[in-house]
């Protein structure tokens, strides 16, 4: 059975979409880029402090449907040039820092609002 989570706690979406659905165990969240929830504002500062704002944001989905960073089994980061995966790295190490979810990075043209960093998510229990 599907089920809709939404959380006040990380950015509305801004399309037709949800911030996440989980299906069987399984917990897909929707991109997420580093908009504060609070200001509905892309936060100020380089990748770092974008790539910090999403974590919380990812954070938040995943809290509200009961799961964890220690769930997450795949990761899909968009970067908007990959002379930032360096510096993309450090922030994601923070959030996991042993076995690590499969994880593939993209540089994409553009990314929603002018974001440096956005990144999709999937949750196993």
């Amino acid at each position: 059975m599907k089920k809709v989570i939404i959380t006040d706690q990380a950015p509305a979406v801004i399309g037709p979409y949800n911030q996440a659905v989980e299906v069987n165990g399984t917990l897909y969240i929707s991109g997420q880029i580093p908009v504060n929830p609070q200001t509905s504002k892309i936060v100020d500062g380089d990748v770092t402090a974008q790539a910090e704002q999403v974590f919380k944001n990812i954070e938040a989905v995943l809290v509200a449907a009961g799961y964890a960073f220690t769930d997450v089994v795949k990761s899909t980061v968009f970067l908007a040039d990959m002379s930032l995966f360096q510096s993309l790295n450090e922030v994601y190490k923070k959030y996991y820092t042993s076995n690590f979810p499969a994880r593939t990075t993209i540089a994409v043209k553009g990314l929603p609002l002018g974001a440096l960093v956005e990144i999709e998510t999937i949750a196993v229990k």
